[in-house]
């Protein structure tokens, strides 16, 4: 298995550093984020060091969709949450500071003051190229 001792979560992984752990199977580990913006916020990580969504292999990430959506009952259940938002910040121009793959799960309570993001308006056009550029890129084997 591949970790990187300089890498916050890897410490987290390997015992070295403490948290407060809600779930861990042979390859997902799940734990509190220290700095939560509620109540039951929590971090899913890969055992496994991988930088980014975009480095881990397929079959890990259909084994952590799994592992995420029963945790997110559990939290929602845990601390009376109306909702999640599930969020991954991939590269550090989405604002990803530990460059170990994790996925963020939010729960969610009226009035909890919590904005993610204002939208953008777009003109026809833009959506138009917009979307035909997407499709082909989707085109391409990756």
């Amino acid at each position: 298995m591949k970790l990187y001792m300089d890498c916050i979560f890897c410490k987290i992984i390997e015992g070295e550093l403490p948290s407060y752990k809600v779930y861990e199977d042979k390859r997902v580990l799940a734990f509190l984020d220290i700095n939560p913006v509620n109540k039951g916020h929590v971090l899913v990580v890969p055992k496994e060091h991988f930088n980014k969504f975009t480095d881990a292999p397929k079959d890990l990430l259909k084994d952590m969709i799994s592992v995420i959506q029963n945790i997110s009952l559990g939290v929602m259940d845990a601390v009376g949450a109306e909702g999640f938002n599930l969020g991954i910040n991939n590269g550090a121009v989405a604002g990803q500071i530990v460059h170990h793959l994790h996925f963020h799960i939010m729960p969610r309570f009226e009035n909890d003051g919590l904005n993610l993001w204002t939208g953008k308006t777009l003109t026809e056009e833009e959506m138009k190229r917009t979307a035909e550029n997407i499709r082909r890129s989707l085109a391409k084997d990756y």
